[in-house]
C-alpha cells in the first residue's frame, strides 16, 4: 500500500467510527447504546444501534458496545425483572400456577399447538414487558453515560 492509500483508509475508519468525537459525546453513544441493548426489541438490538448511530452521527463501536452490555447470561433475569415491574406498574399479576401452565404447553404434541399454547399465556405479558424492559433500560444508560465518561477521561492523555 502506498500513502495516498493509507491516508484514505485512514480517513474511511476515522468517519466510519467517528474516532474523534469528544469524551462526552463517546459517552453519550455508548449510553444510547446501552439504552437500545436493554430495549424490549430482542433480536433487533444490533440493527437498531447501527441504524441511530448513522442517522445521528455517533461512534458506531461506541454504541454497538454499549449495545452488546445486555450479554446472554443477563437477558433471561433482565427481562424477567423487567416484565416483573412493567406487571406491576400495570397491575397485572401472573396466574399462581403460570409455571405450570407453561410446562402443560411445552408439552403439546406438535410444534404449532405448543407455540399458540405458549402465545396465549405470553400475550398478557406484552405491555408489561415492553414497558418494564423500556423503563428498565433508562437507569442503564444513565450508569452508562457515567461510568465510561469517567472512564474515557481517565485515559484521557494530559494536555
Amino acid at each position: 500500500m502506498n500513502v495516498a492509500t493509507d491516508n484514505r483508509l485512514e480517513r474511511w475508519l476515522g468517519a466510519l467510527l467517528r474516532i474523534n468525537d469528544t469524551p462526552q459525546r463517546t459517552a453519550a453513544a455508548f449510553a444510547i447504546g446501552a439504552i437500545i441493548g436493554f430495549s424490549p426489541f430482542l433480536g433487533f438490538h444490533t440493527i437498531i444501534g447501527i441504524a441511530v448511530a448513522f442517522i445521528f452521527g455517533l461512534n458506531r463501536v461506541a454504541v454497538l458496545a454499549g449495545v452488546w452490555l445486555n450479554l446472554p447470561w443477563i437477558v433471561a433475569p433482565y427481562y424477567a425483572g423487567a416484565t416483573v415491574l412493567g406487571g406491576w406498574l400495570t397491575g397485572f399479576a401472573t396466574p399462581p400456577d403460570f409455571l405450570r401452565q407453561i410446562e402443560v404447553s411445552w408439552d403439546m404434541p406438535t410444534w404449532r399447538l405448543r407455540m399458540e399454547a405458549l402465545g396465549q399465556l405470553f400475550r398478557p405479558l406484552l405491555l408489561p414487558f415492553m414497558l418494564g424492559s423500556t423503563l428498565a433500560s433508562l437507569p442503564i444508560g444513565l450508569v452508562s453515560y457515567r461510568v465510561s465518561l469517567a472512564f474515557l477521561r481517565a485515559r484521557r492523555p494530559p494536555a
